[in-house]
């Protein structure tokens, strides 16, 4: 008998892209456990299920990469076998299946039973909010609804994940439930769009009243928005965000451009002015609200003019957070119908204009917290500093709270009051306040 069949099989689950990915990811990995499977996350095991993206060239290749080097490891006899999902995987399969077809099995983003038969477990429906969490303990994501129904022109998302379908109400305030159970304080609402949500199940945005429900489960002291999108944004969000506590005066809204031309070819439903007065109106209702934006250059027919009045106006608005990427000609949307005219150079150039102007506004709004004291949950430790955020920040993304671990001893997943006492682009340092 051959040793192999002997040893106890371990599946390592590889996640590539996104918080959304993540999420799926941890939901595949509850239901493992759930089969009393040995899963691990990033580790090693003999089984591997690589989770990936194809949403833009660099996550395509990296996507890619990491393919090959599991099947790579196979070939050596290191691992046994390699299955695929993902995103990649569903807009690519037939491709993958042909270039690469020493994967053992492909899998779409919505065959989560089939993936789960290939790794011997059963679907298990009542486990509906029961995931493995690989975050740090005190936050989690909650994926409050999946696909999309906008139309934007440059956005394959459409192609990988379908129509958008929220989750109901009650299914979400459960699994919140449990996540609090667990030790979760914080909750980061993701979709690929969270202003859409319950229009297909209620017949109406029903965003403001799933946060009214979520305030109410016991345990959780923060909820985080992640993933607006400007057009036909509901309103009443800001007044539950202006009432609740619990409701982090933060959102996260990718405007992609604002030159009025771009957003027309865009197919983002909105001009400049409209866009405008909607961030003028959030900082009226919720004054204190940090904006995350990320936006788009080197768009097919972008000219310098455009670029200069999208500067211009990230100059204007002074968002909090920002983050901007260089365009992705995809295949099968609608903007791949025009002519990729942008040289890469250029993108690249813009991209880096944006951001070294977004690193000055940080700089300056981060000058004016010194001295000011915060609300901060401790993330983690790193190094000689305990990591923190206030409550406009996002993990991973944002600006990050250092703590000095030499002079102070903090405990991750707690909230501790810190006063900032120096500031750099995107850091902050305090020390907590005395009792």
């Amino acid at each position: 008998m051959r040793t192999k069949t002997l040893k106890k099989n371990k599946i390592n689950v590889v996640t590539l892209g996104c918080s959304k990915n993540l999420y799926d990811s941890e939901v595949l990995m509850g239901q493992l456990r759930a089969n009393e499977k040995d899963v691990v996350h990033e580790g090693d095991g003999n089984i591997v299920v690589i989770n990936t993206c194809g949403f833009i060239a660099n996550a395509k290749e990296e996507s890619v990469n990491t393919i090959l080097e599991y099947v790579k490891k196979k070939e050596d006899g290191e691992v046994d076998k390699v299955f695929v999902t993902g995103c990649l995987s569903e807009r690519y399969k037939p491709d993958l299946q042909k270039e690469i077809p020493n994967v053992d099995e492909y899998f779409g983003t919505s065959e989560l039973p089939n993936l789960l038969k290939a790794l011997e477990a059963d679907y298990r429906h009542e486990l509906i909010g029961e995931r493995l969490t690989t975050t740090p303990k005190n936050y989690a994501y909650l994926k409050i609804a999946e696909g999309c129904d906008r139309p934007c022109s440059f956005c394959a998302i459409p192609l990988m994940r379908g129509r958008h379908r929220s989750k109901p109400i009650e299914e979400l305030v459960t699994e919140s439930e449990k996540l609090a159970a667990k030790g979760v304080k914080e909750l980061i609402l993701i979709a690929q769009d969270l202003t859409y949500y319950g229009l297909d199940l209620y017949k109406k945005r029903n965003l403001a009243e799933l946060l009214e429900r979520l305030v109410e489960v016991e345990g959780i002291e923060w909820i985080r928005l992640h993933y607006a999108f400007p057009t036909g944004f509901p309103m009443d969000v800001l007044e539950v965000m202006k009432r609740e506590p619990k409701i982090c005066n933060y959102i996260d809204i990718p405007l992609q451009h604002i030159s009025d031309s771009i957003l027309k070819s865009m197919r983002r439903g909105t001009t400049k002015e409209k866009t405008t007065k909607l961030l003028q109106e959030f900082r009226k209702r919720v004054p204190e609200m940090a904006i995350r934006t990320t936006l788009i250059v080197g768009y097919p027919g972008e000219t310098e003019a455009d670029f200069q009045t999208l500067k211009s106006w990230v100059a204007d608005m002074r968002f909090e957070r920002l983050g901007c990427f260089t365009y992705s000609h995809e295949e099968n949307t609608h903007a791949y119908n025009l002519v990729d005219d942008v040289p890469e150079e250029i993108k690249q150039e813009r991209a880096n204009e944006i951001m070294e102007l977004q690193s000055q506004i940080s700089w300056e709004l981060n000058q004016e917290k010194i001295g000011r004291t915060f609300n901060c949950i401790i993330d983690r430790k790193e190094g000689n500093y305990f990591v923190g955020r206030t409550e406009f920040d996002s993990p991973d993304v944002d600006n990050e709270v250092l703590i000095d671990a030499t002079q102070f001893y903090l405990k991750q997943g707690e909230f501790v009051a810190i006063t900032i006492t120096d500031a750099a682009d995107f850091d902050l340092y305090g020390v907590p306040v005395s009792e």
